[in-house]
C-alpha cells in the first residue's frame, strides 16, 4: 500500500534456466523482432490500483490493467494497457492507456527468476521495479490525492 491505497502486480515468473534473455541474440532481442513482451509468462501481467496514479506524467485511473514492456529500443517502455484477462502474447495496441520510459539499471547479480517489486519511496510516492537476468527497469509513481 502507498498512501493507504492498494497497488498490486500479478504475474507468472519465468526463469533464465541457462538461456540468454536480453541483448544480442537473447530470447527477447531485437533480432527476434519481439514487438512487446507480456512482462511475465503464461497469462499477461495484471496490474491493479485502488488510487489514481501519476506514472512519469501518465495518469492511471483506479482499476485493472495489463502491463507490457517494449524492450527495444533502450530505454524500455512500460505499457499500461486497458484490456485485461489476455493469455500469452495477445496484445492490442489500440487498448494502450499509455507508455512511459523506464529507468534502466543492473541488479547486483543475475536474477534467475523474474521479480517485480513495489516499494513506497515517500508518503504518497513509490516505485515499480522489474528485474530479470542482468536487467533492472523501474518507474516512479505518485498517488494522487
Amino acid at each position: 500500500t502507498v498512501a493507504g491505497k492498494l497497488i498490486s502486480v500479478k504475474y507468472s515468473a519465468p526463469s533464465v534456466k541457462g538461456r540468454q534473455i536480453f541483448g544480442d541474440g537473447g530470447l527477447l532481442s531485437k533480432e527476434k523482432n519481439y514487438p512487446v513482451w507480456r512482462a511475465g509468462a503464461n497469462a499477461a501481467t495484471a496490474f491493479h490500483t485502488d488510487a489514481t496514479l501519476d506514472i512519469k506524467g501518465l495518469t492511471v485511473p483506479p482499476g485493472d490493467y495489463t502491463l507490457y514492456v517494449q524492450v527495444n529500443p533502450t530505454p524500455w517502455q512500460l505499457i499500461i494497457n486497458k484490456q485485461t484477462g489476455q493469455w500469452g502474447l495477445t496484445y492490442n495496441q489500440a487498448q494502450d492507456l499509455g507508455r512511459v520510459p523506464m529507468e534502466m539499471g543492473k541488479p547486483s547479480g543475475v536474477v534467475e527468476t523474474l521479480r517485480y517489486t513495489l516499494t513506497a519511496t515517500g508518503p504518497s510516492a513509490g516505485k515499480l521495479t522489474l528485474e530479470w537476468e542482468n536487467v533492472s527497469a523501474s518507474v516512479p509513481f505518485t498517488v494522487k490525492q
